[in-house]
């Protein structure tokens, strides 16, 4: 049985002293995240903070979808 991993991309933004920030939103294509930096730096920003896209390979995210608890 052939198992495929579908990439997930987060919009993570960082600081200037090490602070991190995952966007809760995801995208299914690098491009719909790319776009999505291009929106955010037409707005001014601080000095020292920068953006990208980060991906993951797993098929869930934070809302919970078919996630079972571990087994007590």
């Amino acid at each position: 049985m052939a198992t495929t991993a579908a990439l997930v991309w987060y919009l993570v933004i960082a600081g200037p002293q090490g602070g991190m920030v995952v966007l809760p939103s995801t995208f299914d294509k690098r491009e719909q995240c790319t776009a999505a930096i291009t929106e955010y730096q037409k707005q001014p920003t601080p000095a020292g903070w920068s953006v990208q896209c980060v991906p993951s390979a797993s098929p869930f995210t934070d809302e919970g979808d078919a996630e079972e608890p571990a087994a007590q």
